[in-house]
């Protein structure tokens, strides 16, 4: 059964049974934007008991302690029977909702919308504004301030004066009693948005980067220096931006890559300079611990701000190719990515032109190149082994056949024809001898 029939058939069998039912919330918001809804929230006045009896022959299943909910085949139903005042249903359930773009109300038979607190109105207007109480909305759950800047970004709108006051005042309230793992979900979903630069510029403008990602936030005045025609904070929005809406941790590298020029920032000969700051990412690091990214994605972005500033030019010979392609294997990291990456970060920079794509197929080209022609990208596919090493030299197994090894590896990165195991041995033995 499809979604839009499933909701269709909810409806119909809880009215049929003498009960009201809507389609709510985000839902609604996504048909007055005239999107398609990822997925149908359905609030009626029957009770859960209730709602149980009506579908027990369908796949049902009952969800959440404090609030439970009923999972008609996959459609969330909750009940305003026993939390709020079912004489005044469905506003009673509606103002206790978080925004009015999603305090709405649909019966889609009817054709009706039930608009009390002119969320329609806001929707046009593209204004964000908390439902009645926006302090009580809050402390009833802080996290709905960053839902509130991700809102923003996705309506491309603002907030109400007063929900942009009440948030700065109440932005404390992240820091304690708040899983991360929540701010996090409300992340990787603004990751997802046509222009996350919009949801991080809103959560500046409340406060509460600086609760969330402190390691950005600093770099907000940041002058980007003489190479660069915007600050080091407009240009990593630029540059995450840029990058795929369907890489996620990619993209949240791009708006991160560069936060390292605040600890590397330093004035040589009269002008502002960054030197290494892809390897200061301390602070980085310790934001996206904080906030419970894997250590996988962690790994994955520290390793993509550690390597984008390898250069990879139209000159870049096929050695210097091979060595930054050994380079990202060691990263772990794709050479799209790495490429995706050096492509963004030269769009979001005002005093440069992005790349031609010929000059994107030039720089491809070199790498492929090497990676179609190369018997040796990593280390382990040298025709010779740690054991082969210790035999030749006669020595014992330890920390220095694995440096002979990373010797030859350099070799045959500098020369391929190198790798077969005649000309290794000849190799090893003269490493020896220099020793």
């Amino acid at each position: 059964m499809k979604n839009k029939e499933t909701v269709r058939f909810i409806l119909d069998r809880l009215k049929k049974n003498g009960f009201q039912a809507y389609i709510v919330g985000g839902a609604v918001r996504d048909i007055m934007l005239q999107r398609t809804p990822d997925d149908f929230d359905i609030l009626t006045n029957a009770s859960i008991k209730q709602i149980h009896s009506f579908f027990s022959d369908q796949k049902i299943k009952k969800v959440g302690k404090a609030f439970p909910i009923c999972l008609v085949n996959g459609v969330e139903i909750s009940s305003g029977r026993t939390k709020f005042d079912i004489s005044n249903f469905p506003e009673s359930d509606l103002a206790k909702r978080d925004f009015t773009i999603n305090a709405m109300a649909y019966d889609p038979k009817a054709k009706t919308i039930i608009d009390p607190f002119n969320g329609r109105k806001d929707l046009e207007d593209s204004i964000i504004r908390f439902t009645k109480e926006p302090e009580k909305r809050i402390k009833e759950d802080p996290v709905r301030m960053i839902r509130a800047c991700r809102f923003v970004a996705m309506i491309e709108g603002s907030f109400s004066l007063s929900s942009l006051d009440v948030i700065f005042d109440c932005k404390d309230l992240l820091d304690t009693g708040v899983a991360k793992e929540r701010i996090h979900h409300e992340i990787m979903k603004a990751l997802g948005l046509e222009k996350p630069s919009l949801f991080f510029t809103a959560l500046k403008k409340t406060g509460l980067l600086e609760k969330i990602f402190p390691s950005l936030d600093r770099c907000y005045d940041l002058d980007g220096g003489p190479h660069h025609g915007e600050t080091v904070f407009d240009h990593s929005m630029m540059v995450g931006d840029a990058l795929p809406p369907g890489l996620p941790v990619l993209r949240l590298a791009g708006f991160l890559h560069d936060t390292g020029k605040f600890d590397a920032a330093k004035i040589h000969e009269g002008k502002l300079t960054f030197i290494d700051h892809e390897n200061y990412t301390r602070a980085v690091v310790h934001d996206l611990t904080k906030l419970r990214f894997s250590a996988r994605d962690i790994a994955y972005i520290e390793s993509l701000i550690k390597t984008h500033m390898r250069p990879l030019t139209d000159q870049t010979t096929p050695k210097a190719a091979r060595r930054l392609l050994a380079m990202l294997d060691k990263y772990g990291l794709d050479y799209r990515d790495f490429m995706r990456m050096r492509i963004a970060d030269k769009k979001g920079n005002l005093a440069k032109r992005p790349y031609l794509l010929s000059e994107i197929r030039v720089r491809l080209k070199k790498l492929l190149d090497e990676i179609a022609g190369l018997s040796a990208l990593k280390i382990n596919h040298l025709e010779i082994t740690g054991n082969d090493i210790i035999r030749i030299l006669g020595v014992t197994p330890g920390p220095d056949v694995g440096r002979i090894k990373q010797r030859l590896f350099e070799k045959v990165l500098d020369d391929p024809g190198l790798n077969n195991y005649d000309d290794l041995k000849k190799l090893c033995l003269s490493l020896k001898i220099k020793n």
